[in-house]
């Protein structure tokens, strides 16, 4: 069956076809943001990379890998993983990427093109070119979009610290999507506690297979993460099944999993664990599906005093029904293991006329670069949606003008979006350039003009633009989460400030978390 990815999440995490042609036009130069300029040496060093999302014929595919750059303009190694449906485009497992160029201007947007060797229907290799279309937020960290005739997808690319082995020994949260064998939606979030020697020593998991939860797992002693090779390797087993996977480590606090036994299609992250659910208020998104089989996302906020939801709101996209709902109270369980529960009243989550309805999500907490956040999986036999949730430390937009990497990626009637923008900030809209991969049809540096409302009490904004509209939630100064709220299209994203600095104030969010999602025949239904 044909899949189709919905962002992150990474989730992840982040289609315009019917809006494309009202869209920005001509090819405006590329500004700096006001916090500097960035150049091809502002990539310059080994960066990890990912990208989830569908192949031009519309089936899963996602990859992960490392990209040498020398700071000049040159992509000279790396390796790749390519996992998917359509055979001419799978590659053996750590590819080796044999040659490539990249260029980064002014605005921090930028190309990769790099070359490797992908197998075909035959069975003989064949030589492919992959492009990444990318805006940097600092020169360790940006926003991804595959941008080929190959597919498209959404991701991110960040700066690689050398890692050993004995660096990751210590407790993990894992989130984990794609698809499963018959290309239904497939979703593990979990724990883990590693040795010195990668030696998984306890850790739990739970996994949701196209709608159904069988209940937490514990994992094997036999489950482990080895970095003694490049990429590393994983094993994550329990009475649910054996998964094995390459792992290209970022840092010793947040490692890049993509499936490499050919079992299952699931690629995500892991990283460190937080010791504790974080109280106060939090900012959310999540996506997956409804119980017609059509896209849904959602986002909003919740307030967790000392594990009671007191109060929250959510919006969401369901197949092209744009609504809202007021969370009417639920709860966080003790944290045992490193993995809670989140139960959450009146959350609309997909059921028939979009009816609001008692949900519960396994809740694993974890720390990022940005802070804390928990990765949620749906374990209700209910439906399938998974995402992050994030304390927030700010109400407001920094005070403009100010520059920002953005990435949306969504689903609509005709196939799948993924877009990258840069854009500046006014005291009430913002101007950029966007890259716009439409299933495969591409349209570069087109010129995006927008208006905004302020976020309110709740760090809740919203922004209507040439291409899109969205609600935007407030995570902290510098980083922010999205959901499209147009009619045209179900997508979520990201954005975040920029400094071409190499440490810089940007806070990388979590990568988007979203399953795969079928050929969405409930979004032709809903939209004719």
């Amino acid at each position: 069956m044909s899949v189709r990815n919905g962002v992150g999440l990474f989730i992840a995490l982040s289609t315009l076809a019917l809006l494309v042609g009202c869209g920005g036009s001509g090819s405006p130069k590329p500004v700096p943001p006001p916090s500097g300029a960035f150049s091809n040496s502002d990539l310059n060093g080994t960066y990890v990379f990912s990208s989830t999302g569908v192949d031009a014929n519309g089936d899963f595919l996602a990859m992960t890998g490392t990209v040498a750059a020398n700071g000049s303009g040159s992509i000279s190694g790396g390796t790749v993983d390519i996992i998917g449906e359509e055979i001419d485009l799978l590659s053996p497992v750590a590819q080796p990427i044999t040659s490539g160029s990249y260029n980064i201007t002014a605005d921090g947007r930028g190309q990769i093109s790099f070359n490797t060797t992908t197998g075909n229907s035959s069975g003989s290799p064949t030589r492919v070119t992959f492009t990444l279309d990318l805006v940097l937020t600092t020169s360790s960290h940006g926003l991804v979009t595959e941008y080929d005739s190959n597919g498209t997808g959404s991701g991110t690319i960040d700066l690689q610290t050398p890692v050993s082995q004995t660096q990751i020994a210590g407790p993990y949260t894992f989130g984990l999507t794609g698809a499963g064998t018959t290309g239904s939606p497939l979703a593990m979030v979990g724990s883990m506690t590693l040795g010195a020697t990668g030696s998984v020593t306890t850790g739990l998991q739970d996994i949701n297979n196209d709608g159904a939860y069988t209940g937490v797992a514990g994992l094997s002693t036999s489950s482990f993460v080895n970095l003694t090779s490049t990429p590393g390797t994983a094993v994550i087993e329990s009475n649910s099944g054996t998964f094995g996977f390459d792992v290209y480590p970022i840092d010793s606090t947040h490692l890049k999993f993509i499936e490499s036994d050919g079992a299952f299609l699931l690629s995500g992250d892991a990283y460190t664990q937080a010791t504790s659910i974080p109280s106060g208020q939090l900012v959310y998104t999540m996506a997956g599906e409804d119980v017609s089989g059509g896209p849904i996302d959602v986002g909003g906020w919740l307030t967790n005093m000392s594990g009671t939801i007191t109060a929250g709101l959510e919006d969401f996209n369901d197949a092209l029904t744009v609504n809202q709902a007021t969370i009417s109270g639920g709860s966080f369980s003790a944290l045992s293991g490193g993995r809670s529960t989140l139960n959450l009243t009146g959350f609309v989550n997909g059921a028939a006329s979009d009816l609001a309805g008692n949900y519960t999500f396994a809740a694993y907490p974890f720390t990022y670069s940005g802070g804390t956040g928990i990765q949620l999986l749906e374990i209700d036999d209910l439906g399938i949606t998974s995402g992050a949730a994030y304390p927030q430390s700010s109400v407001t937009l920094a005070s403009p003008p100010q520059g920002y990497g953005f990435n949306l990626s969504g689903v609509n009637p005709n196939g799948e979006e993924d877009d990258i923008a840069e854009f500046t900030t006014t005291s009430s809209g913002f101007s950029g350039i966007a890259d716009l991969n439409d299933d495969t049809t591409l349209s570069t540096g087109k010129a995006l003009s927008a208006t905004y409302v302020a976020p309110d009490g709740n760090g809740r904004g919203s922004a209507t633009t040439n291409y899109w509209e969205f609600n935007f939630y407030v995570v902290n100064p510098t980083t922010y989460i999205l959901l499209e709220t147009d009619t045209s299209q179900v997508g979520q994203g990201t954005f975040e400030q920029q400094s071409n600095s190499s440490g810089g104030t940007v806070q990388s969010l979590a990568s988007i978390l979203r399953p795969a999602v079928r050929q969405h025949s409930a979004l032709k239904r809903r939209k004719n």
